[in-house]
């Protein structure tokens, strides 16, 4: 009997060590650091994982995310300096640095985010504000995230955070500013381009009146030169006409009726009649061109 009491408190006794074992031991992992509160207070931070040790039933381990959270922050207007609105859409990375400050400010994940995004906004403001909307959309986005992110970094690292990163992903006007802008954009290129059109315009005349000009002064000196030559030419033929002439005046008479022949007897709509032994025939009938000599021909 004393041996089964006995038995079943030494059971009794393993099992409570056992659970006491258990309780006492505790994994953290790769992705994740550890507190060890003890009543309320913190006792212990553990950053590296592995197996670790507590006080069983009295000490608790709270786990924090040792990764690079997101913060997704809601867009909102900013007035640049040159007091223009923008609609700003940021987001944040972060990672929790100190555990034990971050517990101890903020206490969760979630609250941390609140108070970060609070933090965001107000430092997208400062930045913004100091720069012109030219700057924010163009020249200097990168460098105006690179001084929000240090902003927020400094305001941040009482909470036991560290930025890692700001990004502006938009930065634009608002929807009713955007229509202005656009339909004063619109009115402007619709000016630039009816001024382009006037100026080709008055290009197109200006070149055309000096092609004009230039033909009208072409054609006249061509029409001179050529008149010039007509000239040497009927004076050359001329000269050769009257050597033919006085070197052989039978043959020049031939020439010359046979040139009226080809002339006046051409195919074409005009009609004379002549006598068949008109002086224009007369070297159908003779040869020699003597028949019907100074006969007058009828007209």
């Amino acid at each position: 009997m004393k041996l089964g009491v006995t038995g079943a408190v030494a059971l009794i006794l393993l099992a409570a060590a056992a659970l006491l074992g258990i309780s006492s031991l505790f994994v953290v992992r790769q992705t994740e650091q550890a507190l060890v509160v003890r009543l309320g207070e913190p006792v212990r931070v553990i950053t590296e994982p592995g197996l670790n040790f507590k006080v069983p039933f009295i000490d608790s381990v709270i786990s924090i995310d040792k990764r690079i959270l997101d913060l997704e922050n809601p867009a909102q207007e900013v007035i640049a300096s040159d007091q223009k609105r923008l609609v700003v859409d940021a987001f944040a990375r972060y990672r929790i640095k100190d555990p034990l400050r971050f517990y101890q400010t903020l206490g969760s994940i979630a609250a941390g985010n609140n108070q970060l995004a609070t933090l965001l906004n107000a430092a997208l403001r400062r930045v913004l504000g100091e720069t012109t909307f030219t700057h924010v959309v163009r020249d200097e986005r990168a460098n105006l995230m690179a001084r929000a992110r240090d902003q927020l970094d400094r305001e941040a690292n009482v909470y036991g955070i560290a930025v890692v990163d700001v990004r502006i992903r938009r930065a634009d006007l608002p929807e009713q500013n955007s229509q202005a802008v656009y339909q004063r954009m619109q009115t402007e290129r619709q000016r630039e381009a009816a001024e382009f059109r006037a100026q080709g315009g008055q290009r197109a005349l200006e070149i055309r009146s000096r092609a004009d000009r230039e033909v009208t002064v072409t054609v006249a000196e061509a029409n001179s030169q050529a008149e010039q030559i007509r000239g040497q030419g009927d004076g050359e033929r001329n000269r050769i006409f009257a050597e033919a002439f006085g070197r052989d005046p039978d043959f020049f008479a031939f020439y010359r009726s046979m040139s009226a022949y080809e002339t006046g007897l051409r195919s074409n709509d005009t009609r004379f009649l002549l006598k068949p032994d008109s002086d224009f025939f007369r070297y159908f009938s003779d040869p020699s061109g003597k028949a019907g000599a100074g006969k007058t021909p009828a007209r």
